[in-house]
């Protein structure tokens, strides 16, 4: 809005809403009310901003106004949250990583960026003029500031189109916050502004920086230049995360968390001080604050009172360990503005004055930020001088100690915003959380905080921070993401009585007493007197109460003065009174004499009626004001007369049981409460102590003599028993009164009264008693009447009376009534049931045989389990008698005892039968003759043929047709039916022939049988599966519109459209009539416009599937007069709305109208000229239609559309007339749009007559007949030989399978012995003396140069003598420049970066600078962490997972030697005895079982690639070797295998004898003969291949103990190998130390070693065990039976594992549990035990934490991944693969392949992603994947204990590496190092010197000038020296 416009500015506002809401699509304006609040009801005015999320909140205070700063977006709303304008703020064309303005040409990385608001302030009108104006900024072009109109926030009053950088203000990143608050200085206004540190764009921008709001002479507007900024040395260290920034008194204060980088570097929150008047922040002051209870973090805060004076309200929540991101856990702590201001003048005080130092010389002040500036001792007067700092004073200041707060309130809910209330000197805290909820909490004095309200603002995103109240304290405005909500805070009137008003404990209200309403306490006239106004929190919390009311009942007949005693009761004044009122009767005066009060009671007379039905009414009585009720109470009115008159039966019982208190007058029959009778006889209330009382003195009849049962028609007499009849003294007649239907039958009745006893009984006269219902008994009550009046009776008296003749229609129901009745069945000529005297004849004993006369159903399944009901009569008179007698077709049926009903209903269970049968259903009832049914009952054999369709989605609704043959087996209820697991509806009747069902919702896309149970009996569709595939998916359908008609052709597109059988199109619509809702021209679909009281109606439309991706729809024709809800495509359970697809609504117009051709004259034809074409006239043609879809006719040919246009259609008729379609003459013209047809009237062709030409010319019949094609049966001769040769192969096929099975059934149970027979404890065996650990050279170079012979460790420095001296000065040179960090790092760099810097040389170059800086472990560790942190931002900008992973650089390698450096002593004291004795344990398993000594493959191993898959036929043995010690010989035993080799015999030998020594120091086999010795003089040397070898074919197999046939217990000797030996071994290739490779199977004079297997061939069975061909076939059939022998071999090592002992060292006092009893072979010992964990990863991983917290990483899983690969990838993995690396042993293949193994499973328990198994998953992986689960938790828990401590082993690690450097650094030949890496320098030296020129810093040093003496040292190289 143009700012020169002034007088616009109402019309602008008037039509900019409107306008708005029509020209910003899609509607991001939403406006409503929000759900009810939880549990409060508030209501609550809120306005939608759906289109970009909301970020600040402001609040003009002057105007109301409210401004919202969003994303890409500003809104300006009234107090009402009215929109009144807004303006778009981006995107923008941006890029973090450039400076603005943006030229896409050189920064190619922008791009469409949203603008997030960071910074939304209000500038005030300055004293010498100007505008008031909106300060926005935010996340683009770096930050930048503009001003916006206050009236329409869319005009731009200020923006620099070229910034500097000295005008970025906010963060240019969403995620860190800025904050800001305006102050004047000087008269000018300034900006404070505090943002945190982003990695991105510009760097150098200070913490908290003061910026200009004008230009001011060379500066621009927002710039900071030449004004104050807090300066820091690192900014990445102090990244300051704010959270608020305030102005209070003259000081600027800012809340913010970050690192406390001068303690323990946890996050902690601070608040620091500036003087408002401070342009050069002298006067900055910070000081930590502490919340009790971990709260660390801030997340909210605000400035309020509390107890009257200024306090700072913080939300404070608990960091998730040493990070800065807020857990749920949060808290309210409250420092008082005056605590604060005081320690941050402490801090300053002693800063200036005292050093820092405190009382006791602790340092509690200091100076932050890495400035140069220190404490000082300045006179003690500096600080009052100086109140805002100088030039001399230090700064800026941060106290070492913190203010420190308890909670005021804490909750589970992570706290995000905070606002402060005050009421009547009372302090209301409003909290917003993270769940979009309001707490309302009240302050109490104490501190502490009471929750009393919670209101749900919105479930869908957090309370933004900025929580605001309105200028009259009564509302808030809360924000959220989406929308600003405004609510009251209080709601006081909604309250209507004092009990809900203190209930809910709302500070804010109290109840008024005299005024009778709740309010605020100001609103009540008198709250400052005593009890005038109630607070819910005060003394007098308790509502003004009525108590002890005297008398609380009274009986209505009396009147009375009621007293009661009044609590909280208001003081009056003189001439004010108070007055009761009862109910709605007048009040009445009340005498008040203290708290005590008296009225008169209500009048008899005066008392409402009491209610029907009841005794008794209750009547409010109200103490009253005036008008105002002040408090009320109930009092009840009781009424004895309509206690007896409610009881007819017994009156004078219920008169004197009363709870009233109320008598009986028995002589004038009246309940009354007075304790007199007029005629005496009273009987009293069982509650007085009077006689007499109670309901035992009441006369009654109290019960009848004999039996209760009445037969009906027969003459019977009554005796009624009484008591207490002798208070009646006159002489009445008594009569028997019995109530039969209503009517009361009265019997004389004569007394008999009892001397003796005192009773009374009632004889009644004989009567034949009788009812008219149907029913077999019928009770009837009785009672005595006394002359007129009635004699109580007791409540249960009732006469029993029965017909035996109802419902007992036969024999045998009759027969089963019970015996107390008397029944019996009545023969003659009228049978029936009759009471026994009354059968005039003879009685019949047995009933006749059982008639059936229906069974339901009558056919069942073979397999039986069908319910089958008989009916008919005389079925038995109790369940046992047909218990055993029902069958069926000859099949027992079994009776259902809850099902049976007495002679008319059987109800059984179908028995399976084994054969079709057919036949009646017979009943026997126990002894008696059967009863057959007419019906006749079939047992069947239902059957499944086929389905249609054969498949449907996966949502289910597929109408799935099961065809077959005697479908209808059994009753309907029987049939179920299922498609795979899930049911099928049954639809629709059931034929014999098929069933159609609808099927179920399924989970995955499968095909699935079809199953049908009748009954039990279960028939699935042979060979046919049903297919669930994916659901159907619509991805467009045209046209969107339709007219009422239909019929119009929808074209859909999508995918799996072919899947559903029958596609709709179906229409919900709504009948309206002629009503005025249809507003519209035409319809939308819009499901919110449903009227509740409408009528709904559906149609639907077929569609047809043209294909997977193609249907066509017809749309449904719809009643002209409706309005359309719904439109959407059903296939089958699969349901797409029509706007989900294309995102508007399917739209319904009125249908096209058509004229006719004659207008004039409908009925007469128009005369139409053959070549032209016909003109049709209409209105609404093309709303919904287009030329294509137009079909005419005319006749019964089609008349050509040419033209279509909303008026006119034009078609071309064919050149002659064509015939009638109908019974007229001349053909008509017939118009068909969709479904809509409309008949234009009759055509004459003008031309003359012509004659048809007839067509039979053109008809040709076809010529010749089907040939058809016989079908030759030749084969049939053919198809008979081969069938019997089937037959003969068919039966050897059954031999060798009969073989097989016997085979494989033997293997697995040899198996399966050893499985169970090798668990035993092998603890003895595996042990030994001692651990060979190898020296810490040795372990060095084997780690830092595996597999290199000749490594720099073990040389020595070969130069000439001549030039020693020389070239060892330079190396010492050389080592000074390595002590460089810049040179090493920029040397490690160079080499990197050059491309024939191979992986190796990486890995070589990194070892040698281990050595060369192993005398400086804590300087190498600092460059390790430069270098990774080097590589971790690398990473990042890839995929930061990888890192680690593979040694590709040379760090990697560094940090692989450090772990080994850092964890050698632990490895040697901790974890190296379990790694050796899982060596030993592996070795012995291994060698227990055959080796093959030429592929390696081992019948005992963990891996299935080295698992010997065959049967090798070997026994164990025990030779005895002849050991020389000293000059005696000493006896050994040994066990071997008889199909060892004779080299495999030797090591076995020599395992033994130097059993624990060190394997360098033994004698290798190669150089020993293996002599067998037998008696005194033979001697035969054996050998691996001699003249005795057996050779077959090509093969010539190695020889062992069982080809020399030595025997169990031989003895044997090793002697020395003679050179003149004739008798040459195998040979084997191996270094000492190293694994140990198989014998080499190379070409011998053309022959091929092997020994157990052919590693080439199928193996060969000898000859000598050739005793079958099943060992043949046994060793190639099913190889994968011998995979039970991996189990064998993990459960094996089971015992040995878990107990071996583990050996106490100095650093592990006990053994840890992990080591103690791991699972069998489990890698948790190579963790470090949890109790004894080294300082090394510990350090390591708090660095990596570090690393990814500096670079925004949140995912746990990379930090996993990272942990991983550094310390059990690096070390473990690489010390658990390679014992010889630790140990001085020989690791053979055998071993290393099952060492791979457990590797394996230890990297797998690492890892996070889960670990899933399945059938086709390796063996090894399936081999642990029980265990797998368990080692991850421990690995977690591993690396969680490790997280907790990282923190305090920083001191310890730095020890550590010190004394590392000194006791190993000899070890280290580091001049050897030294010039090896010169090698490299000289081979890159000119790209090393230019890197190093190049370098700013490195010119300072001088550091290429350096090196160039180095090279002139060591090589005499010429330089530019």
């Amino acid at each position: 809005m143009p700012a020169a416009a002034p007088l616009l500015l109402p019309l602008a506002i008037w039509w900019w809403p409107p306008v708005l809401l029509l020209l910003w699509p899609p509607s991001p304006l939403t406006f409503g009310h929000s759900l009810r609040s939880i549990p409060s009801y508030s209501p609550q005015n809120s306005i939608s901003l759906h289109d970009s999320p909301l970020n600040h909140l402001l609040l003009d205070s002057s105007s109301g106004n409210i401004y919202v700063g969003a994303v890409n977006a500003l809104y300006h709303l009234s107090p009402d949250l009215q929109l009144l304008s807004w303006g778009k703020t981006g995107p923008k064309l941006d890029s973090p990583d450039c400076l603005p303005p943006i030229d896409p040409l050189e920064c190619t990385q922008a791009k469409e960026t949203d603008n997030t608001n960071k910074l939304l302030l209000l500038e005030e009108q300055e004293e010498g003029g100007g505008t008031r104006s909106l300060i926005v900024c935010g996340t683009v072009l770096q930050g930048i500031c503009e001003k916006r109109s206050l009236g329409n926030v869319s005009d731009v009053l200020y923006q620099t189109a070229n910034p500097v950088d000295t005008q970025y203000v906010a963060a240019n990143d969403p995620r860190v916050s800025t904050v800001g608050v305006i102050v004047e200085q000087k008269g000018a206004r300034l900006m404070l502004v505090g943002r945190g540190y982003t990695s991105k764009g510009p760097g150098g921008i200070p913490p908290i920086t003061t910026r200009r709001l004008a230009p001011h002479h060379s500066a621009p507007a927002f710039s900071h230049e030449e004004l104050g900024k807090l300066v820091v040395g690192s900014y990445s260290e102090y990244n300051n995360q704010f959270v608020k920034a305030l102005h209070h008194n003259k000081h600027i204060y800012f809340l913010f968390s970050r690192r406390d980088v001068w303690g323990k570097r946890e996050y902690r929150t601070y608040v620091s001080r500036l003087c408002a008047g401070d342009p050069s922040f002298y006067s900055y002051v910070e000081i930590p604050l502490g919340c009790e209870g971990g709260y660390n973090l801030a997340q909210a805060a605000a400035l309020g009172t509390q107890h009257g004076d200024p306090a700072l309200f913080v939300g404070m929540a608990v960091g998730q360990a040493s990070t800065p991101t807020p857990t749920s856990r949060s808290a309210l702590c409250v420092y008082p503005m005056n605590k604060l201001d005081k320690a941050l003048e402490r801090a300053q005080l002693l800063c200036y004055t005292e050093e820092g130092k405190g009382p006791e010389s602790q340092e509690e002040a200091y100076i932050e930020y890495e400035v140069s500036s220190k404490c000082l001792k300045l006179p003690p007067d500096s600080v009052t001088e100086y109140p805002c700092g100088g030039e001399h004073t230090p700064s800026p200041i941060a106290s070492a100690m913190p203010l420190r707060a308890t909670p005021a309130f804490t909750w589970a809910t992570q706290v995000t915003a905070v606002a402060v209330s005050t009421e009547a000197g009372h302090t209301i805290a409003l909290l917003g959380d993270k769940s979009g909820q309001l707490h309302k909490v009240f302050l109490h004095a104490n501190g502490s905080g009471t929750v009393y309200d919670l209101v749900q603002v919105d479930g869908q995103s957090p309370v933004n921070a900025d929580l605001l109240l309105d200028s009259t304290g009564r509302n808030i405005y809360v924000l959220s993401e989406r929308k600003v909500t405004k609510l009251p805070v209080s709601q006081c009137e909604q309250h209507l009585d004092c009990h809900s008003c203190l209930s809910v404990r709302d500070p804010y209200c109290g109840w008024c007493s005299l005024e009778g309403r709740c309010t605020r306490k100001l609103e009540c006239a008198r709250h400052s007197q005593s009890h005038h106004w109630l607070w819910s929190y005060g003394h007098d919390r308790q509502c003004v109460y009525i108590q002890n009311l005297e008398p609380s009942i009274q009986s209505r007949e009396e009147q009375t003065q009621v007293s009661f005693t009044v609590l909280q009761l208001p003081t009056l004044s003189g001439d004010e009174a108070l007055s009761c009122a009862f109910g709605a009767l007048p009040a009445q005066p009340a005498v008040v004499m203290g708290n005590r009060i008296t009225c008169q009671s209500p009048s008899p007379k005066l008392l409402p009626p009491t209610p029907w039905g009841s005794d008794h009414m209750t009547v409010r009585m109200a103490l009253m004001f005036g008008e105002v009720t002040i408090s009320h109470t109930n009092i009840t009115f009781y009424d004895c007369k309509a206690v007896g008159r409610l009881n007819a039966t017994s009156p004078c019982m219920a008169c004197v049981s009363s709870v009233w208190p109320c008598h009986w007058c028995a002589g004038d029959e009246l309940c009354t409460h007075n304790h007199t009778c007029p005629q005496q006889h009273m009987i009293f209330n069982s509650r007085e102590e009077r006689e007499p009382r109670g309901a035992d003195s009441c006369p009654c009849v109290w019960a009848l003599e004999g039996s209760p049962l009445i037969p009906v028609g027969f003459d019977t007499q009554l005796s009624l028993q009484g008591k207490n009849l002798d208070i009646f003294e006159d002489e009445e007649d008594y009569k028997c009164v019995v109530v039969i239907e209503g009517r009361e039958l009265m019997l004389p009745a004569t007394l008999d009264r009892s001397r003796e006893t005192g009773s009374h009984a009632f004889k009644c006269a004989t009567h034949k008693f009788g009812y008219t219902v149907k029913q077999l008994e019928y009770l009837a009550p009785v009672y005595l009447q006394r002359g007129s009046r009635r004699i109580d009776s007791a409540p249960h008296l009732r006469l029993k009376l029965y017909d035996c003749s109802i419902g007992q229609s036969d024999c045998s129901q009759c027969r089963a009534v019970s015996e107390e009745y008397g029944c019996v069945w009545c023969g003659g000529d009228t049978p029936g049931c009759v009471f026994n005297q009354s059968c005039p004849s003879a009685t019949v004993d047995s009933c006749p045989p059982p008639r059936i006369t229906e069974v339901q159903p009558l056919t069942g399944p073979l397999e039986g389990g069908i319910l089958l009901t008989i009916l008919g009569s005389n079925l038995g008179q109790h369940y046992q008698d047909i218990q055993a007698g029902v069958t069926v077709a000859g099949v027992a049926c079994r009776p259902l005892p809850e099902a049976y009903l007495i002679s008319t209903r059987i109800v059984c269970e179908l028995q399976p039968t084994m054969q079709l049968a057919a036949g009646p259903v017979v009943v026997t009832v126990g002894n008696s003759e059967s009863g057959q049914s007419l019906q006749t009952f079939t047992y069947q054999d239902p059957h499944l043929s086929r389905i249609v369709p054969s498949k449907g989605p996966m949502a289910g609704g597929t109408r799935v047709t099961v065809h077959g043959s005697q479908l209808l087996t059994g009753q309907g209820t029987d049939l179920q039916a299922y498609v795979g697991s899930q049911p099928c509806h049954i639809i629709d009747g059931v034929s014999d022939t098929q069933l159609v069902c609808r099927t179920s919702h399924s989970n995955q896309t499968a095909g699935v049988p079809v199953r049908v149970l009748f009954g039990r009996a279960e028939r699935t569709v042979p060979n046919v599966v049903f297919h669930y595939l994916e659901d159907p998916v619509i991805t467009d359908a045209t046209p969107a519109e339709s007219f009422y008609g239909g019929g119009r052709n929808i074209k859909v597109t999508g995918q799996n459209l072919d899947v559903v059988q029958q596609p709709m199109m179906s229409i919900l619509f709504e009948m309206t009539g002629n009503a005025p809702v249809r507003k519209r021209r035409y319809s939308h679909v819009a499901a919110r416009n449903v009227l509740p009281d409408s009528t709904m109606a559906t149609r639907k439309g077929l569609c047809t599937s043209l294909s997977s991706e193609q249907m066509s729809c017809q749309s449904p024709p719809v009643p002209k007069d409706s309005r359309v809800v719904r439109v959407w495509f059903e296939m089958d359970n699969v349901h797409v709305d029509f706007d989900s697809v294309k995102g508007t609504p399917f739209t319904y117009h009125p249908d096209p109208e058509l004229y006719q051709l004659n207008r004039d004259d409908p009925e007469s034809p128009i005369r139409f000229k053959p070549g032209g074409v016909l003109a049709v006239e209409g209105k609404g043609l093309t709303r919904a239609m287009s030329k294509e879809e137009v079909k005419a006719w005319l006749g019964d040919k089609e008349c050509d559309v040419k033209t279509l246009d909303d008026t006119h259609l034009y078609c071309e008729p064919p050149d002659e007339q064509p015939q009638s379609v109908d019974h007229r003459e001349l053909p008509s013209l017939k118009v068909v749009m969709g479904r809509v047809e409309v008949n234009l009237g009759t055509v004459q062709y003008d031309s003359g007559n012509h004659s048809t030409i007839p067509l039979e010319a053109q008809v040709g019949l076809a010529a010749g007949a089907a040939v058809v094609v016989l079908i030759v049966l030749v084969i049939i001769l053919m198809y008979r030989r081969k069938s019997k040769q089937a037959m003969r192969d068919y039966k050897k096929v059954l031999v060798q399978l009969e073989t097989l099975e016997i085979n494989v059934g033997d293997q697995c149970r040899k198996e399966f012995t050893d499985l169970m027979t090798e668990m035993m404890d092998l603890s003895s065996d595996v042990g030994g003396p001692c651990i060979p650990f190898l020296e810490y050279r040795t372990y060095a170079e084997r780690i830092f140069f595996p597999g290199q012979r000749g490594a720099p460790l073990s040389q020595n420095l070969d130069l000439p003598e001549s030039r020693r001296q020389t070239v060892e000065q330079g190396l010492g040179q050389l080592n000074n420049l390595l002590n460089n960090r810049l040179f090493l790092t920029r040397f490690i760099h160079t080499l990197e970066e050059q491309q024939n810097f191979s992986q190796r040389d990486r890995g070589y170059v990194a070892s040698l600078l281990t050595m060369a800086l192993h005398d400086k472990l804590e300087y190498f560790t600092d460059v390790m962490k430069t270098l990774l942190g080097d590589l971790v931002q690398q990473y990042v900008a890839k995929n930061p997972k990888l890192m680690l992973r593979r040694t590709e650089t040379v760090v990697e390698k560094m940090l692989t030697n450090w772990m080994s450096i850092c964890l050698y002593s632990f490895l040697k004291e901790v974890a190296g005895e379990p790694l050796y004795m899982l060596y030993r344990a592996i070795k012995y398993q291994v060698d227990k079982g055959p080796v093959d000594a030429v592929t390696g493959k081992a019948k005992r191993t963990l891996n299935d690639s080295h698992l010997l898959r065959e049967d090798i036929d070997y026994c164990s043995m025990t030779l005895t070797v002849l050991v020389k010690s000293g000059l005696e010989v000493q006896p050994c035993p040994v066990k071997v295998l008889d199909a060892d080799t004779i080299t495999q015999v030797k090591d076995k030998i020599l395992d033994q004898i130097y059993k624990g020594a060190p394997y360098s120091q033994r004698p290798s086999a190669d150089s020993l003969d293996l002599e067998w010795r037998s008696g005194q003089a033979g001697h035969l040397t054996l050998s691996d291949d001699d003249v005795t070898a057996i050779v077959q074919g090509h093969w010539k197999r190695l020889n062992t103990l069982q080809h020399y046939k030595v025997p169990d217990g031989a003895t044997v000797a090793l002697i020395p190998r003679s050179q003149s030996s004739g008798v040459m071994g195998i040979n084997q290739i191996y270094q000492t130390g190293e694994k140990t490779p198989m014998l080499e199977v190379g070409e011998e004079e053309g022959l091929r070693l092997w020994h157990l297997i052919k590693s080439s061939e199928e193996p060969e069975i000898p000859k000598h065990r050739k005793s079958s061909m099943r060992e043949r076939e046994r060793a190639k059939a099913i190889p994968e039976i011998y995979l039970t022998r991996l189990l064998s071999m993990k459960v094996c090592h089971a015992p040995t594992y878990t107990q071996a002992p583990t050996r106490p060292t100095p650093h592990t006092p006990h053994a840890s549990p992990v080591q103690t009893h791991p699972p069998p072979l489990s890698p948790p010992p190579f963790l470090p035990p949890l109790c004894h964990r080294p300082s090394t990863p510990s350090v390591f991983f708090d660095f990596l934490d570090d690393m990814a917290e500096k670079h925004g990483i949140d995912d746990p899983e990379t930090v996993h991944i990272w942990k991983t690969n550094s310390l059990p990838l690096r070390f473990w993995v690489n010390i658990l693969k390679n014992p010889q690396f630790v140990f001085d042993v020989q690791v053979t293949d055998s071993v290393d392949a099952v060492l791979s193994v457990i590797a394996q499973t230890f990297i797998d328990s690492c890892t996070t992603s889960e670990h899933k198994v399945g059938r086709d998953s390796p063996v090894n992986k399936l081999l642990y994947a029980r265990e797998i689960p368990r080692y991850k938790q421990l690995v977690e828990r591993y690396y969680s204990d490790i997280h907790s401590a990282a923190s305090g082993c920083y001191q310890e690690m730095n020890s550590m590496l010190t004394e590392l450097s000194g006791s190993f650094a000899s070890e280290m030949n580091s001049l050897v190092a030294l010039h090896e890496l010169y090698k490299y320098i000289n081979k890159y030296y000119d790209q090393i010197i230019m890197a190093l020129e190049e370098d700013a810093a490195g010119q300072k040093m001088q550091l290429a000038y350096r090196l160039q003496q180095v090279a002139a040292l060591v090589e005499n190289k010429v330089t530019d020296l």
